[in-house]
């Protein structure tokens, strides 16, 4: 009987195989709501946290450095290695003087400002450790920027890195008048700070998982930046989950060069790394010249990704180091598809673990990507994540031109088919409400990522603001911000999707898309600025093949009528591509700043030519017409 029992058992495993390969069942039960509701270990996590009051990062780190793993490094930086006991004494040191020479009081918000450093983390982890909540400032802002940021939080302080003096210096005076007092540090003054008592568990014990923790800020890209409200409860869990995510060991050690003002290094790489009792390594900023030898001496197994960081890898010289790592896994949000696989290729990094996740979002996706099926992607939804979770998130089409909700005969949202583009909202209920992202006193603008009466009358959901399609076979991509879409010849156009097309053509470095306004015509025309690769010159560039190449990649209306060539493309700290100020200057002549050329692609030629005024006075007068 053995025969039939093991042509059976072959028979319920080839199956089983099938239907894991159709409905990615695995998939699905690693990767769990992806936000949308805790899972059961987060749950038991938690409870665990709160009946033991226990519920801040400083009490993980506690964890780590006074009982678990005390001579485990923690921290590699520029050459200096902190076991977990070391910066804890650092961290206790900094607190003793955040509590008896500032005065930091229980829940008081307190601005800090300052580049990456192990000083920057001692600060940060010692105001969780006082109880304060961190108010965490880009450090780049000047002047207006910056003041509404410590304005909007009502910190007494600034307390900043002397690094960045120049940026925060020019605003002193305005800092004085709201009795905002700048207070400088670093390496030598943290390093005289003697005071090692103890900090009372008092100071922390009546805090509870749904107070504000800390307070990060959005890019502002399209304004001045808001502070989003991180709870002390999903702030534990944030870190707790990535860590359980990514299987994350002691022995591994995890580079970023990311800002620790933003939300990635925070908390999908510094916080996980302690609930871990791992070993971070961090890169002061990005650099060419640093990246990979801090990357090699390290030995980092992980490396922290966002936004164009690969590109500009993969568009840098050759580094001797650049192959001789320890890496295994490329981790973080935002590689473009044309970057995805020469990335893996020339770095020979197995593993891109490519998420997406919003700092003032909720929900997430995963994609741990080894192959080809998932490249590309941004997550895969199977068939047990459908059936538990497809009523929580979906995709509703939208009008890009006023950013509302195209609605039915009945008033109510239009759901997306296989592979149609559309907004990600998500469902809230009100037991979910309290722990919503919000943003820190501006109620207007946290009400507006909220919606109504989108599938029924009475509903509630939460809008992404970006735009998401998922095919057939469950894999789900990103498209766009959704004030990045624009319409043009009655078609939605994603920005993303023909940036990745124009970056594919040989004397392209980089590639920013965007729609403008043009006299005459409803919505918007495509436009990209582009750097040329290196030693391609303005006269050595082939705008003929480079217009043979976009019609043949791009749908008719896809395909950009305007190049704006530039030394260099625009980006926020994070590195996301600035496209506000491209939008704003359009094509006009009398707005267009800057050394930048302007070339266009006229109804009859076939290649792109000098822009000039008579060409822009031709289209106002519709004497030419765009097509």
């Amino acid at each position: 009987m053995a025969l039939p029992i093991l042509a059976g058992t072959s028979a319920a495993v080839a199956l089983a195989a099938y239907l894991n390969a159709k409905h990615h069942i695995v998939h699905d039960i690693s990767t769990g709501a992806g936000g949308l509701s805790p899972a059961q270990p987060q749950t038991d996590f938690l409870t665990d946290r709160v009946l033991k009051k226990r519920v801040l990062l400083y009490h993980v780190f506690e964890d780590q450095a006074l009982r678990i793993r005390p001579n485990h490094p923690f921290l590699i930086f520029e050459g200096k290695t902190w076991t977990y006991r070391q910066f804890f004494d650092g961290i206790i040191r900094v607190g003793n003087w955040l509590i008896k020479d500032l005065g930091v009081k229980v829940g008081e918000v307190v601005a800090i400002d300052g580049g990456n450093s192990a000083e920057y983390l001692m600060l940060w982890f010692a105001l969780d450790a006082v109880g304060a909540v961190t108010s965490f400032v880009n450090w780049n802002l000047t002047g207006a920027g910056l003041v509404h940021c410590v304005e909007i939080c009502d910190s007494r302080y600034l307390i900043t890195d002397s690094d960045v003096r120049d940026n925060v210096e020019p605003s002193r005076s305005q800092f004085e008048d709201m009795g905002v007092k700048i207070q400088y540090y670093g390496p030598s003054f943290f390093a005289s700070l003697k005071d090692d008592a103890p900090i009372p568990e008092s100071r922390r014990d009546s805090i509870s998982v749904e107070s504000v923790r800390s307070i990060i800020y959005s890019s502002g890209t399209t304004g001045l930046p808001k502070g989003v409200i991180m709870s002390t409860g999903r702030e534990l869990l944030v870190g707790f989950t990535a860590a359980r995510y990514l299987g994350l060991k002691p022995e591994d050690r995890i580079y970023t060069c990311m800002p620790m003002y933003h939300g990635a290094a925070h908390g999908l790489c510094t916080t996980p790394a302690i609930h871990a009792g791992c070993t971070i390594v961090l890169g002061r900023k990005f650099s060419h010249k640093t990246f990979w030898p801090e990357v090699a001496k390290s030995r980092a197994t992980i490396i922290q990704y966002v936004g164009e960081l690969c590109r500009y890898l993969i568009n840098g010289p050759p580094n001797e180091y650049e192959r001789k790592h320890c890496v295994q896994m490329a981790w973080g949000n935002g590689m473009r598809p044309d970057v995805w696989e020469p990335f893996r290729e020339r770095f020979n990094i197995p593993i891109i673990n490519e998420l997406y996740a919003a700092t003032d979002g909720l929900g997430a996706t995963f994609n741990r990507n080894a192959g080809s099926f998932t490249a590309h992607t941004i997550g895969l939804r199977g068939a047990l994540w459908n059936w538990r979770y497809g009523d929580q998130e979906v995709r509703v089409k939208m009008d890009v031109d006023t950013e509302d909700i195209m609605r039915d005969d009945n008033g109510f949202a239009i759901r997306c088919g296989v592979n149609e583009p559309g907004q990600v909202l998500h469902r809230l209920t009100p037991e979910m409400l309290a722990g919503v992202p919000g943003y820190y006193n501006n109620e207007k603008a946290t009400a507006k990522r909220r919606i109504s009466d989108v599938f029924e009358k009475g509903d509630l959901w939460f809008k992404s603001g970006d735009m998401m399609r998922q095919d057939s076979d469950g894999r789900v991509f990103f498209v766009d911000r959704l004030g990045d879409t624009f319409r043009w010849k009655s078609e939605n156009v994603s920005t993303n999707e023909v940036a990745d097309m124009m970056g594919k053509y040989t004397q392209i470095a980089e590639t920013n898309v965007y729609g403008v306004a043009v006299p005459g015509y409803d919505g918007r025309v495509g436009a990209a600025s582009i750097v040329m690769a290196d030693s391609v010159t303005l006269s050595t560039f082939d705008f003929q093949a480079l217009a043979t190449h976009a019609r043949t990649m791009l749908p008719g209306y896809s395909v950009p009528l305007f190049l704006r060539v530039t030394p260099a493309l625009e980006y926020t700290g994070t590195l996301k591509i600035q496209k506000g100020r491209l939008k704003r200057e359009g094509v006009d002549p009398d707005l267009v700043t800057g050394d930048d050329k302007i070339y266009w692609l006229p109804p009859t030629s076939d290649r792109y030519l000098p822009f000039e005024r008579e060409d822009w006075e031709a289209i106002k007068n519709k004497s030419v017409r765009l097509t």
